[in-house]
């Protein structure tokens, strides 16, 4: 990667960036639960197993996690030759190191979602000064 700067983060930032597509992907709501659900299986999943882990993930929105995962090379798609198809989704070795991590976002968002709950409560209950000034908030 090409950078305009010592540590590279004004290249990182600029549109043309290859790791934005990445984080595009990753970026999205289901991949997250997704991977993390994926990671912490001991063996492959089946889409309805998928799907009832997720609260509130619709088929449509399944489907399209799972292929942006499989053309990134995140999970491994496996169909087995039976009537109706049984087909299985597991992460690659690539999918395993973004599974630890958003594993850990996981664990850190259970463990600190009452303390963001109680921070927004406490800004609900602010005057309403958000299109103030800097110096007014």
């Amino acid at each position: 990667m090409d950078t305009d700067s010592d540590d590279g983060s004004r290249r990182f930032y600029a549109k043309d960036c290859p790791s934005r597509t990445v984080v595009d992907v990753l970026a999205n709501k289901w991949v997250l639960y997704l991977l993390s659900i994926l990671e912490g299986s001991a063996r492959p999943l089946r889409f309805t197993e998928i799907r009832c882990r997720i609260d509130g993930i619709t088929q449509k929105s399944l489907t399209q996690a799972l292929r942006n995962l499989e053309r990134d090379g995140l999970v491994s798609r496996t169909v087995y030759p039976a009537i109706p198809p049984h087909v299985e989704y597991a992460l690659t070795d690539l999918g395993l190191e973004a599974g630890r991590l958003t594993t850990q976002i996981a664990e850190w968002s259970r463990a600190n979602a009452p303390r963001i709950v109680a921070a927004r409560d406490h800004h609900a209950q602010k005057p309403s000064a958000a299109f103030g000034s800097p110096e007014q908030r």
